[in-house]
């Protein structure tokens, strides 16, 4: 719940870094979560398990950073540009992007309950395109990036604070090449934005860090379907930032939309509860 609860309150976060360009966000967010994830380390589980990465695992993580990377950008533009609740979209229709992927690559056949709330998904996204009047690329963008880098980090099988580390550390020259030319060229705000700001682009590293690890160590200790119910939270408390706080318009269309894509992921929850209770109901009908 804290991992999605902070997930879910980053609405509130990019916008106090303003004036500093999403880009150089980016960049900072990558140099200080290394940064923070390497001084966890020293004093948690060391490094030697850099040597037993492989290089399967590591050529995996380095896509998974390239996705993050796009993640974390579109998801800093789409706050800062005051489309909130469009970014709450995305993360409502990831798990729908999800089960696509698991009958893509996991080759998982389709249950019936699942093709409904895929129709009925897709139709909600399709009432938003025309209620937008162009495709929430922003969403899509978000969902379809966020799910590939579950897809990746599940076939890559490395520990999150450790597979965080791995990711972060393969970005970071690009990182911090752009944010040196950005001090050279006197186009960065780390240094001209006073103290505060400087220190807030810095806990933007532990911003992004912490969530990622209450989320590593909750899902080692609670079931699949638990994460899965609770990960709504992050969209939905978005979504009330941006309606409630950002006063972004919800005209009749877009709520329409959005009821759709709800009703997708209702269905798509009374699917996985189902499918969980399956084997629950045939231990308990079987003789002792």
């Amino acid at each position: 719940m804290g991992a999605y609860l902070l997930w879910g309150l980053f609405p509130l976060y990019w916008p106090l870094l303003e004036p500093a360009a999403p880009i150089e966000i980016l960049g900072h967010r990558i140099v200080w979560s290394l940064a923070f994830l390497i001084a966890l380390l020293a004093v948690t589980s060391g490094f030697g398990w850099v040597g037993r990465l492989g290089v399967r695992a590591a050529a995996l993580l380095a896509l998974a950073a390239a996705l993050v990377s796009v993640n974390w950008a579109v998801y800093i533009y789409g706050v800062n540009s005051e489309q909130v609740v469009e970014t709450s979209l995305g993360y409502f229709i990831n798990p729908l992007v999800t089960v696509v992927l698991a009958m893509v690559f996991l080759h998982e056949r389709l249950r019936r309950r699942q093709g409904l709330a895929l129709a009925v998904a897709a139709a909600g996204v399709l009432v938003l395109t025309v209620d937008y009047g162009r495709v929430p690329w922003i969403a899509v963008t978000l969902a379809v990036t966020f799910a590939l880098y579950g897809l990746v980090k599940k076939r890559a099988g490395v520990d999150g604070p450790q597979s965080l580390a791995v990711e972060t550390a393969l970005i970071v020259l690009p990182a911090s090449a752009y944010l040196l030319w950005l001090a050279g060229t006197g186009e960065g705000t780390f240094t001209t934005e006073g103290p505060g700001h400087a220190a807030l682009l810095i806990g933007a590293g532990i911003v992004t860090s912490l969530p990622l690890m209450l989320f590593g160590a909750a899902a080692v200790r609670i079931r699949l379907s638990t994460l899965g119910l609770l990960q709504y939270m992050t969209p939905t408390i978005q979504f009330l930032i941006g309606v409630l706080v950002y006063r972004e318009p919800m005209p009749l269309g877009r709520l329409t939309g959005f009821a759709l894509v709800w009703t997708g992921l209702v269905l798509l929850i009374l699917d996985a509860l189902g499918t969980a209770r399956t084997p629950v109901a045939a231990a308990a009908a079987a003789p002792s």
